[in-house]
């Protein structure tokens, strides 16, 4: 069974940085597609990050030039970098593969508050 858990959330100030990190089993992490989707409060889930298995990354416009998705495939790890971090970035931030069937991490809670 596929497995995805989120580490690395808080409450941070505006401008600091965090690392997400999301660890995989139950699957073959190499030849997975990864992404990082985010949720605020009343809001609809949507995309952060994405990363393919062929090095391929797509990011959102809000994120973009702050946020870097990057994996580790010796460690099953794929983590998200944020950067520059703005109130607007609170959310829970879940960490998502699908290999033909969608699997979602459980959350991680993020708040940027001064």
């Amino acid at each position: 069974q596929v497995q995805l858990v989120e580490s690395g959330g808080g409450l941070v100030q505006p401008g600091e940085s965090l690392r997400l990190s999301c660890a995989a089993s139950g699957t073959i992490f190499s030849r997975s597609n990864m992404g990082w989707y985010r949720q605020a409060p009343g809001e609809q889930r949507k995309l952060v990050a994405f990363l393919t298995r062929g090095g391929t990354t797509t990011y959102a416009d809000s994120v973009r030039g702050r946020f870097t998705i990057f994996r580790d495939n010796s460690k099953n790890l794929v983590y998200l970098q944020m950067n520059s971090l703005k109130p607007e970035d609170t959310a829970v931030y879940y960490c998502y593969t699908n290999s033909g069937v969608s699997y979602w991490g459980q959350g991680t809670q993020v708040t940027v508050s001064s």
